[in-house]
């Protein structure tokens, strides 16, 4: 038995579950099935093995209580990357995943520091 230890390094990107300001649902699995997309080219082009845990929410404010998915990644002592490369890859998923399931912005947390990334300054009509 060995043990690994390495620099700790937490990311998670907040994705809503509805696509645009409508009330077209986002499937986790279609989620999901992009995410693997992304890992699997990363894997063959990069050799980047961006292990991701996702699980569900409810993102709450004013009117709004929307569904979300918590999309969350550490350096897996198994693949350890120098955390430039991480949060670029994490960066780029987060904008492929903002594009794709048509989101107005999305909020990347990491250890030391938070991103918004949006498209413009429209907000949800359900927040008062």
């Amino acid at each position: 038995m060995k043990e690994i230890n390495i620099k700790t390094f937490n990311a998670t990107i907040n994705l809503g579950l509805t696509r645009g300001y409508s009330n077209e649902s986002i499937s986790k699995q279609e989620v999901i099935r992009f995410i693997q997309s992304y890992q699997n080219s990363l894997i063959s082009k990069e050799k980047i093995y961006l292990s991701a845990s996702v699980s569900e929410n409810i993102i709450v404010l004013s009117g709004q209580t929307e569904p979300h998915l918590k999309i969350e990644f550490i350096n897996y002592p198994r693949f350890p990357y120098p955390e430039n490369i991480l949060k670029q890859s994490i960066n780029n998923l987060g904008k492929l995943l903002m594009n794709k399931f048509e989101q107005n912005r999305i909020v990347i947390v990491y250890t030391d520091e938070t991103i918004m990334i949006e498209k413009n300054n429209e907000i949800d009509p359900q927040i008062i």
